[in-house]
């Protein structure tokens, strides 16, 4: 689990080289520190109430749990008799903080593709400590700490299709993050771009990825450190981490393939770009279907994934909004897609599966898994446009538009990951 933790930790790293390639070069830097600086942040309050939020034992009305209840982890490493507490496997429970502190970071990373090159630093890390705590915790809270969105006997799934033992008869699923993860990042990167606005020029000055060498190595990393995210989150060394793991390459390969399926019929050309977002777009939605398909059902999964998210990156462009990296084409839809085809995939109670053998489950399960999407839609964006408002009001989200057009890495950080780009060359030409 320490192993896990460590891989999924890597995936932030891997996403600042994965975004800050997809950037154009006077921004690369500050894409890059967006993502350390979640690090930084989400690091130092999930210790103080984060855990605690989303995991402690005194839930207010199964949205959140009280941050107070043993602030700063006070109770929960040792018990009254000085020993570890007990976590969710054969281990303490020090393990499953360290697991998912590193969730909380790359959810909150996440969100900052939305905002390429025109958001102050000092605003992206107030929301981004805000955000954490009134949209991440209580997801996480609601879906894996007995909430609303669980299967929790006063959740939504138990007053839907009733309780048996204490546990809901149909309850969602969410293995490792689709509500909890990817369409809490992807609703909040789509609420941020329509109230920030677009970057100057977008639509008619070139804004093309700057290094696509950097995309592809942190596209490699985010796949290996996915490992973690899903075999991790069987909680031990066991059959379902290795089904999880090969769940996770099969719809990963599978995306890739139906990604750049769709670039050669439509563009003539299957590109790099497309193989890279082509694996998250794979790795976003078999994330919360790791535990529950079998194999080919995840290459089925990872298919339809890889096209839907291709053609769904082109909607900022017919919409007009300006989803400067594709998060929301790429982790809000494929978060949408992972969720709801489990009700269509899962080895048992789903639409084309019962007993683990192909026939009709029933659409109970179908059912629960659109109410937790669409609820955690509603949530994270309310949610998010109340902190974006609320942060363009007072401290104000955009860098000047000389700033922009200069170039974000120079006015914010004072320093360019290029000479060039210090001398004051590339920027006429959109670079």
């Amino acid at each position: 689990m320490l192993t896990a933790s460590s891989l999924v930790l890597l995936m932030t790293p891997g996403l600042a080289l994965f975004y800050g390639g997809m950037s154009r070069a006077k921004s690369v830097l500050n894409m890059m520190m967006m993502s350390f600086g979640v690090m930084g942040i989400v690091g130092v309050i999930y210790v103080l109430w984060g855990w605690l939020m989303s995991y402690g034992t005194q839930s207010v009305g199964g949205i959140f749990n009280n941050p107070f209840e043993s602030f700063g982890l006070s109770g929960a490493i040792y018990d009254a008799g000085g020993e570890w507490i007990e976590g969710l496997g054969a281990y303490p429970q020090i393990i499953d903080i360290a697991f998912q502190v590193t969730f909380a970071i790359i959810t909150t990373a996440l969100i900052s593709g939305a905002l390429a090159e025109r958001v102050k630093f000092s605003a992206w890390m107030i929301f981004a400590g805000i955000w954490v705590t009134l949209a991440y915790f209580p997801m996480a809270h609601m879906v894996w700490g007995g909430g609303l969105l669980s299967g929790a006997e006063g959740s939504i799934a138990a007053a839907m299709f009733g309780v048996t033992d204490g546990a809901a008869n149909t309850a969602p699923i969410d293995f490792a993050g689709g509500t909890v993860v990817h369409i809490n990042a992807g609703i909040a990167a789509l609420v941020l771009a329509l109230v920030i606005g677009k970057r100057r020029g977008f639509g008619s000055v070139p804004m093309k990825p700057h290094n696509l060498t950097l995309t592809m190595l942190g596209a490699g990393l985010l796949w290996f450190g996915w490992f973690g995210f899903n075999a991790g989150s069987a909680f031990a060394a066991d059959g379902l981490a290795g089904w999880a793991w090969v769940n996770t390459t099969a719809a990963t390969a599978a995306a890739i393939l139906g990604w750049l399926v769709v670039e050669r019929i439509r563009d003539g050309h299957a590109t790099s770009l497309g193989a890279a977002s082509g694996v998250v777009a794979g790795l976003v939605a078999i994330t919360p279907a790791a535990g529950a398909l079998n194999p080919v059902g995840s290459i089925i999964l990872g298919a339809i994934a890889g096209v839907a998210c291709a053609y769904a990156v082109g909607l900022k462009y017919k919409l007009g909004f300006d989803d400067s990296l594709d998060v929301v084409g790429v982790h809000l839809v494929g978060g949408l897609v992972g969720t709801v085809l489990i009700g269509f995939l899962a080895v048992d109670g789903s639409v084309f599966f019962t007993d683990g053998h192909l026939g009709f489950g029933g659409f109970s399960q179908l059912i629960i898994q659109v109410v937790i999407a669409v609820v955690a839609l509603v949530f994270s964006g309310l949610i998010t446009w109340v902190i974006a408002l609320a942060i363009k009001k007072t401290v104000g989200w955009r860098i000047t538009e000389e700033a922009e057009v200069s170039g974000i890495d120079l006015t914010e950080h004072g320093e360019s990951a290029y000479e060039g780009i210090a001398a004051g060359r590339f920027v006429t030409e959109g670079k």
